[in-house]
């Protein structure tokens, strides 16, 4: 892991989406093609005693900018997610971690594709585990990167 690279992720989302930051959301694990995520369970628990929904996706869903910054060029393109569905499997009772990741052949052609003038699309599929290791929830998201004015 770098920790530089975490660090640039976790400041990004301070500054840039700090309702993700104030839930505790922290990039733990960051590299080419592969993003970990925490957020812990105090203060994201719900009227029931499990961590919240929104909280689990918003994990998730974050993966997908911090990927974008490990692994394309920030400085000419940027990300967004277009569309996200989750499957919640089973209550989470505390911290959680979700994960994604990209094949190499995958990056390859997101980087070929990524001229100054084209928007690529491409798909992330994550897993958010609960401290013992049990899958809690998967998404699949729909996320594309798109040349900075456009």
């Amino acid at each position: 892991m770098s920790d530089a690279l975490a660090d640039a992720a976790n400041a990004r989302l301070e500054s840039s989406i700090p309702v993700a930051w104030n839930m505790g959301v922290r990039f733990v694990e960051l590299r080419p093609g592969l993003v970990r995520a925490q957020v812990p369970f105090e203060g994201n628990g719900n009227h029931f005693g499990v961590i919240y929904a929104g909280v689990t996706f918003t994990v998730a869903e974050t993966l997908g900018g911090a990927l974008h910054i490990a692994t394309f060029d920030a400085r000419t393109h940027y990300p967004l997610v277009k569309s996200m569905t989750i499957d919640f499997l089973k209550p989470g009772t505390g911290n959680l971690t979700a994960t994604t990741s990209l094949t190499e052949d995958e990056i390859a052609r997101i980087k070929t594709a990524a001229t100054p003038d084209a928007k690529v699309d491409f798909e992330l599929v994550a897993e958010v585990t609960d401290d013992a290791g049990v899958v809690v929830a998967r998404t699949r998201g729909d996320y594309q990167i798109r040349p900075f004015g456009r």
